[in-house]
């Protein structure tokens, strides 16, 4: 487990109370509703994969300035908004085990309060006084975006393509994720070689990451994943194992899973959950992550070799260990 690591045990506790006190400062507001909803899905916590990364990043050369945690706090701000965002688009009315704040305080502020968490992100960016670090991040929150249309236009497309999957994922999570990294590396003036080692290693984590989260809407259960099993199905979204039984599956599975992804209804979440577990959809899932694991550990052999090296080595080997 991470704890187990000399960084995880004796830094990342304080690294990550730094980041909370950013966080804590910027999401205050006179408008007391922002203040509140903000406060609400801060608190529920989360992994903090992303800031985590930025940390790292800057750690690994030698970067250990405030101006670190500050940024880091700005990527967690761009993730909940976000989060907020995708929860009114997908009717969520659970995340990280808690009612989503649109279920708790309407569509409507959550959307507004997602802008104002997305602008404070921005301040943050500005603040940074890096025109390099603010073309980085609008860069991305834009194909961000783009990543969340793409996947809109999915759903129910009972025709994509392995490939246009992990295209909708790399805009839609990865992308932060590669974000992250790269922030850390230009906080800590890494050479090009390095940031470009540490944008891969961002963008393959990321990867790894969604597919393993789509793995376990078809393996978890409510309270290991933090929201509904099944929604992905309820959603439409076809995901990575209902991509390979379309494709590799059997014939009535095939026609199932086609089936429950036009209708985007729950009830077929038993049926397609019978075909994923006796199919090899998950297996074959979580060896594509495995894949994108193994790539994002080779893009550190150019880094130097220390325990926040070791420490990213293990934080992406983590993504796996969540369906050991």
């Amino acid at each position: 487990m991470l704890e187990n690591l000399p960084y995880f045990q004796r830094h990342l506790p304080d690294d990550l109370a730094k980041v909370n006190v950013v966080i804590n400062q910027a999401v205050q507001s006179e408008v007391a509703l922002i203040s509140q909803i903000g406060t609400y899905i801060i608190s529920a916590g989360g992994k903090r994969l992303r800031p985590i990364i930025t940390i790292l990043a800057g750690k690994v050369l030698g970067y250990d300035q405030p101006q670190l945690y500050s940024l880091a706090a700005m990527v967690e701000f761009i993730h909940t908004s976000t989060l907020l965002h995708d929860d009114v688009v997908d009717e969520s009315d659970l995340r990280r085990g808690r009612k989503t704040a649109n279920n708790l305080f309407g569509n409507a502020a959550a959307v507004l309060v997602g802008d104002f968490l997305y602008t404070r992100a921005f301040q943050l960016m500005v603040g940074s006084g890096s025109m390099k670090i603010l073309e980085v991040m609008a860069d991305a929150t834009n194909i961000i975006a783009e990543g969340e249309v793409m996947q809109l236009m999915n759903i129910g497309n009972v025709d994509i393509s392995e490939q246009e999957y992990l295209q909708v994922i790399q805009y839609k999570t990865a992308k932060l994720f590669e974000a992250a990294a790269q922030v850390g590396a230009i906080l800590a003036g890494a050479t090009p070689e390095q940031e470009q080692a540490l944008k891969d290693y961002g963008m393959y984590v990321g990867t790894a990451f969604q597919i393993i989260d789509d793995v376990l809407d078809y393996s978890g259960d409510t309270d290991e994943i933090g929201k509904n099993v099944g929604d992905d199905l309820a959603e439409g979204k076809p995901t990575l194992p209902l991509i390979y039984l379309m494709q590799q599956g059997s014939p009535e599975a095939a026609k199932d899973v086609r089936h429950a992804l036009e209708n985007a209804d729950r009830s077929y979440f038993t049926k397609i959950h019978q075909h994923v577990t006796l199919s090899d959809a998950l297996p074959y899932s979580i060896n594509e992550a495995r894949k994108a694991v193994e790539q994002a550990l080779t893009c550190l052999s150019i880094l130097p070799d220390n325990e926040i090296t070791q420490a990213m080595h293990q934080l992406a080997r983590e993504s796996l260990a969540r369906v050991s």
